[in-house]
């Protein structure tokens, strides 16, 4: 069964969905995200993606106080992301709830820092965000592409003990048109153990359970969620 992951983005404390990575596209659906954590929990939902994207734009963690109040008020198990860039960020961020951490930027801009952090904390706690622009790796808030190769750069991770990536394919994502199957299907072929973590383009409750079909654990979503393409009662079947 595919582990469903809504994501709540947050700008300003408020919940938003961007298209493509682009600020300027951005669209508040909720000005207090505690309340669409609640409802997620309420309707069987037990995780939760949680992203700092003034974070990201600013090179440090933003939004924590926004995160404590989603983790002192829900049981979600909660992933956190988005400016964690160093220890302080990621010391803040396991106090105010996360229980898991996503680095992307610093996994390519700072490898030392970032597998101190997996030395230090294990696997079940530190994730690698792979967000991705042709199948080369970009960073900051996806305004830059690194010179990364994708799969390069999952295969140096996973010698050194990363089982978790979460993977978005950056023209998917907010688009609502349908998520990067043949990515992930070629992910998976080559790296059959790997806890992987689809993100960005899922448009309805089909997409889903085409993910699951190729054998992908793990999903996250959220604009289609709320805008209304997919229930909570499509999403049951999956609970």
């Amino acid at each position: 069964m595919i582990e469903l992951i809504p994501a709540i983005d947050i700008i300003d404390g408020k919940c938003v969905r961007l298209s493509q990575g682009d600020y300027a596209s951005k669209k508040v659906y909720n000005e207090n995200p505690v309340e669409v954590a609640k409802e997620l929990e309420e309707h069987g939902i037990r995780r939760l993606h949680v992203v700092d994207l003034d974070g990201a734009a600013s090179n440090h963690v933003v939004n924590y106080r926004t995160l404590e109040q989603i983790a002192s008020r829900t049981s979600l198990v909660i992933d956190f992301g988005g400016g964690v860039k160093s220890d302080e960020d990621l010391v803040i961020a396991f106090e105010n709830g996360a229980q898991m951490v996503t680095g992307g930027s610093i996994a390519v801009k700072n490898p030392e820092i970032f597998g101190r952090w997996l030395d230090k904390y294990g696997s079940g706690k530190i994730i690698l965000g792979a967000d991705v622009k042709d199948r080369t790796i970009a960073v900051n808030g996806w305004k830059d592409e690194s010179a990364c190769e994708l799969f390069p750069f999952l295969e140096d991770y996973v010698k050194k003990g990363i089982t978790k990536v979460i993977c978005t394919d950056i023209s998917c994502d907010g688009m609502l048109q349908g998520p990067s199957i043949d990515l992930y299907k070629d992910i998976l072929a080559q790296f059959p153990d790997l806890y992987l973590i689809a993100s960005g383009g899922v448009s309805c409750a089909e997409d889903i359970r085409v993910l699951e079909a190729a054998g992908v654990p793990g999903v996250i979503f959220g604009k289609a969620l709320y805008e209304g393409r997919i229930s909570f009662k499509e999403l049951e079947a999956f609970l």
